[in-house]
């Protein structure tokens, strides 16, 4: 059956599709709200990525499994590609076995790591994505509580008959000694649940309990068992302390974010119980396609949550995904769910960070051009960026302007390279002027002298700075030949926004500097007047609360002033 057959029958409903090549063999599998459409643009578009190009050369036949849901076609991919492994799917690049720590099923129980669990009904808490995590715990449980590690088996019978003696670590306090009957198992029991308490990240209990028994040991006049027990919640609360960064009310959420780039994506997962984060990992992802962050992530989602074992029943994401049923999807603007989700992010770049940082050790040419490949693809660029320069102006107080042109090859500085302009044709502060000088003497020169020109241009400075910079490529019939990019600051940029929306925007706006004024009526308004005025200030709210991020102000000045253009701080005009 020809591949044109094959898509005319293809249903419309959710599922999963499964591509085939010529030798029956699977090489991808993927999901779909709408089949038909899905499978169907494989093959009405040409693709960017050169990968999925090849792929789609290959499919000689197509299946499919249509399902109820969106979610459902998420856990079936998921299940599919975990079972067969696609060359063409993602691949995740963590295969490591990770602790855990194990509450054994026996009478007076032991606790210890573990990387293998027996289904023998032994409480297993984990997995623990670092070893130092792991015996940092079982440290603090051994401080805290008194347990047994040997394997004797301290059936009542055995203990009744004396067939063992306690040991060393009985003598160092360590272990009360049940073996001889010297402590009783509702008392050992007692301490297993305090343990499994922590273990979940619930230090409440153990507190309580703590300060409870310390109280009664002060009444008595005990002073120095008191004190024992004040030890141990002084490390309980020192550990509590080192765990806890968000609120208690936040318990049982899974925050997932991503980052990517063009090979790989790094999600970023953090576990929250009791308002501590019991759990962090990041999940390198090699992609195969043309993965969207969303498709990748849904994908991690499913993976991590099986993997840790998690049960959390909200999941804290960046961006809308799909879920399985049962699960809350929290994508959060502001608060301290925000503030985990930036956490995740930074966690999540770091990890990335460090890899290139390896990468670039081991591969440097590999590095390099992962780097330019990024922004060509970030810049639409239609080549990569090999060789860049950057233009940029300074005065002094309007006077003596200079401009510089710093250069990259290779992504790296090409200080040889780098140039300083007099501003010769120039007087007064004009940034505009010095921007079109500057960029005209740089290619004139380079056109000249018959040197390589750059593949991108970065000019310092908003929408007149690249303007004039424009105009000199103009005149020396560079534009469209050289890709030429603006970088405005913030603050410019807002006032550029704010202003056009408000409709007060001059010729002579972009040579002001940015200001914040403060201003308040002298004489009261008409009705008409004041409709209008509140009308005008409820929109500009309303565009200032949406669009305008928190700006941190360091040092302010006062000044009473005529002219705009000349700005004397009050303390210099009054002395004060």
């Amino acid at each position: 059956m020809s591949i044109e057959l094959q898509l005319q029958t293809l249903p419309t409903s959710p599922g999963i599709y499964q591509f085939y090549d010529d030798t029956d063999t699977l090489i991808y599998v993927g999901k779909a709200v709408n089949l038909k459409k899905r499978v169907s643009s494989y093959f009405q578009k040409t693709h960017d990525n050169a990968k999925t190009r090849v792929l789609v050369k290959k499919i000689v036949r197509i299946e499919h499994i249509v399902v109820a849901t969106e979610s459902d076609a998420l856990l079936l991919e998921n299940n599919l590609i975990k079972k067969y492994q696609p060359r063409y799917n993602v691949l995740l690049k963590d295969d490591k076995s990770y602790p855990w720590i194990c509450v054994k099923k026996e009478r007076f129980p032991r606790v210890f790591s573990t990387r293998r669990i027996v289904k023998d009904g032994s409480l297993y808490f984990g997995p623990y994505t670092s070893m130092k995590t792991v015996h940092t715990l079982l440290d603090l449980i051994k401080e805290l509580f008194p347990l047994r590690n040997c394997t004797y088996d301290l059936s009542p019978q055995n203990i009744a008959n004396h067939k063992f003696k306690v040991c060393l670590e009985y003598h160092l306090k360590n272990c009360k000694g049940p073996c001889e009957g010297l402590q009783t198992e509702e008392d050992y029991n007692n301490n297993i649940q305090q343990i499994v308490e922590i273990l979940k990240g619930n230090f409440k209990e153990a507190l309580t309990r703590f300060k409870e028994e310390m109280n009664v040991l002060a009444t008595e006049m005990r002073f120095e068992e008191a004190h024992l027990i004040k030890q141990k919640i002084t490390s309980l609360e020192n550990y509590q302390a080192k765990s806890t960064i968000v609120s208690s009310k936040i318990s049982n959420v899974d925050v997932f974010s991503i980052v990517s780039d063009e090979e790989y994506g790094y999600v970023n997962f953090l576990q929250v119980a009791y308002g501590a984060i019991v759990r962090a990992h990041t999940l390198e992802i090699k992609k195969k396609l043309e993965e969207t962050d969303r498709e990748l992530l849904e994908y991690a989602i499913i993976d991590i949550r099986e993997r840790f074992y998690s049960t959390s029943k909200e999941i804290i994401t960046p961006f809308e995904v799909t879920l399985s049923e049962g699960l809350q999807l929290t994508i959060p603007k502001a608060g301290e769910k925000k503030q985990l989700l930036e956490l995740s992010i930074r966690n999540a770049k770091h990890f990335r960070q460090e890899r290139f940082k390896q990468e670039k050790i081991v591969d440097p040419e590999r590095h390099t051009n992962r780097i330019l490949t990024q922004m060509q693809r970030d810049l639409h660029l239609s080549v990569p960026p090999v060789h860049i320069e950057c233009f940029d102006n300074s005065n002094i107080q309007g006077t003596n302007p200079v401009s510089a042109c710093v250069v990259f090859k290779n992504a790296k500085p090409s200080k040889k390279d780098y140039r300083h302009f007099n501003v010769k044709t120039v007087e007064g502060p004009n940034d505009f002027a010095s921007m079109e000088e500057a960029v005209y003497r740089r290619y004139r020169r380079l056109l000249d002298e018959g040197q390589s020109l750059p593949q991108l241009i970065i000019i310092d400075g908003g929408k007149g700075q690249l303007s004039s910079a424009l105009k000199a490529l103009e005149q020396l019939e560079l534009r469209g030949k050289i890709a030429i990019i603006g970088i405005a600051k913030r603050l410019e940029e807002i006032r550029a926004y704010v202003s056009e929306k408000a409709g007060v925007r001059f010729p002579n706006h972009d040579r002001y500097q940015f200001h914040i004024s403060i201003g308040y009526l002298r004489v009261p308004l008409t009705e008409e007047e004041n409709e209008e005025f509140t009308k005008v200030k409820k929109e500009l709210t309303k565009v200032l609360l949406e669009k305008v991020p928190v700006i941190t102000v360091n040092r302010i000045d006062y000044t009473v002033f005529e002219d705009m253009r000349r700005f004397v701080p009050y303390c210099e005009k009054f002395g004060k």
